[in-house]
């Protein structure tokens, strides 16, 4: 998700990278439901206080950690963003495999973390419902808009991904339905927690298609309106 997409140093190996992403992933999901979890306690029953509050804390947390940890794994800590990446060239495809497993394990330990701090069980099943056609749609904005927003830094000005990232998220919380998820591991992880951030696991078959859908159609515009370079 920084140094946009640009290949990785020799220097760190694969397990370094993973473990990068695992610690990466977990901490973001620490911060997303975490933060969903004190805004909606403390926002005495308004959902636009909470949503303020779990969109600018969210979004701060993508800009810290894609600083501290773009160097080291490229702070992909979805796995769209990674496939982009075998797709770009800049990640092996060995290495997706095992990107993926670590932001899936990394986002569950995440999720479970923010349960503990604030003595929710530390894993059950989500009653939040995000059905229908218009969330599904939302996300695939929503993830459109996500991988736009990384392929454009990857190609053209890749030290403001932090902060270009961790900006649109925070704005994407709030013009789509969805509160953008965009991102499979953390939808994944957000069915293990019954708070104001989870999501019922009937209703997630449904945004990873969309998420998917969004990713391919971002892939697919800018190797045509940006193409990189030989």
């Amino acid at each position: 998700m920084v140094n946009a997409l640009k290949s990785m140093s020799p220097s760190h190996d694969r397990r370094r990278r993973c473990v990068a992403e695992f610690v990466g992933t977990a901490v973001l999901l620490a911060a997303v439901v975490g933060s969903g979890i004190m805004g909606e306690r403390l926002a005495g029953g308004s959902v636009a206080i909470a949503l303020l509050a779990n969109s600018m804390a969210t979004g701060a947390a993508l800009v810290a950690l894609i600083l501290v940890f773009g160097p080291v794994s490229g702070a992909h800590f979805n796995p769209l963003v990674s496939a982009a990446a075998v797709i770009e060239g800049d990640l092996p495809a060995a290495d997706l495999m095992a990107y993926i497993p670590a932001q899936v394990l990394g986002a569950f330990l995440g999720t479970v973390c923010a349960n503990a701090m604030f003595a929710e069980p530390l894993l059950t099943w989500s009653e939040h419902t995000r059905g229908g056609l218009p969330q599904a749609f939302s996300e695939v904005v929503a993830t459109f808009g996500l991988l736009s927003v990384v392929l454009g830094c990857a190609r053209q000005r890749h030290e403001t991904a932090a902060f270009a990232v961790g900006g649109y998220i925070t704005a994407a919380y709030w013009f789509t339905a969805s509160t953008s998820f965009a991102n499979p591991a953390v939808t994944l992880a957000r069915m293990a927690t019954n708070t104001f951030a989870g999501i019922r696991p009937g209703d997630v078959p449904a945004f990873l298609v969309a998420q998917a859908i969004g990713a391919a159609a971002a892939i697919a515009l800018f190797r045509w309106l940006v193409p990189r370079r030989p």
